[in-house]
């Protein structure tokens, strides 16, 4: 990993807060640890250093959208309300990332539910974007990623009824259609519109019930299990 010291990061600062001083040091570090297009920041009170660790990927973007990045995790660092030009190219940039992503996951099951979810429900509308199976987690039932443009669904569902599938996929594809809002230091993923166009999932209120129920099942057979263990 190499230190790459930038006055990138001053510049985004003294545009979002003109009348602040800047009185912390700071880096840029870029990792290939992180995946495509990730980043944080971390803050130092004691030595008023600010480091700012980005993927690899953020190299070859261009400088406005990577001062809009910085900004937003400034804000959010010093839990300022702000808007810029350049953090809305920065949103505009992460929203429209998977028009560039490969597409290289793509396992049998979810695409044949992707397909389903995608005729019945999008008119086909929707890029397939990567599909794959995640661990077996009954919290974390699945998510979408702006940045891999990747839906990643819990193991727990390969071998359930194909409505509790397509259901998961049907919510994580809203994710991809409908993107995300943010106003002042958040980021809003389930809006209103997003909440109304779930509820259109055929049989959606009694699916719901489902879920709760395999979940509570798997959960006491896990339990059961360990303790067996042990």
């Amino acid at each position: 990993m190499k230190l790459v010291k930038m006055n990138i990061i001053q510049e985004a600062f003294q545009k979002i807060f003109p009348e602040k001083p800047m009185n912390y040091s700071v880096s840029i570090k870029y990792s290939g640890k992180f995946k495509p297009y990730n980043a944080n920041v971390q803050i130092n009170k004691f030595t008023k250093h600010l480091e700012f660790k980005l993927s690899r990927t953020w190299k070859q973007v261009s400088r406005e959208i990577k001062i809009g990045l910085i900004q937003s995790l400034l804000v959010k660092i010093f839990k300022q309300k702000a808007s810029t030009m350049n953090i809305d190219l920065y949103n505009s940039f992460i929203k429209n990332l998977h028009i560039s992503i490969p597409k290289t996951d793509s396992d049998p099951i979810l695409l044949d539910s992707f397909n389903r979810v995608n005729q019945i429900y999008f008119f086909n509308s929707i890029e397939q974007p990567n599909l794959k199976w995640g661990s077996d987690s009954a919290t974390k039932l699945g998510s979408y990623e702006y940045q891999t443009d990747t839906i990643t669904i819990s193991s727990i569902f390969k071998n359930t009824e194909q409505e509790l599938l397509d259901y998961i996929v049907y919510h994580e594809l809203l994710h991809k259609k409908h993107k995300f809002k943010t106003a002042g230091t958040r980021s809003y993923h389930h809006t209103k519109q997003f909440k109304k166009e779930e509820k259109k999932f055929k049989n959606s209120e009694e699916i719901e019930k489902k879920l709760k129920k395999l979940c509570r099942k798997t959960k006491i057979k896990r339990t059961f299990f360990f303790n067996w263990l042990k």
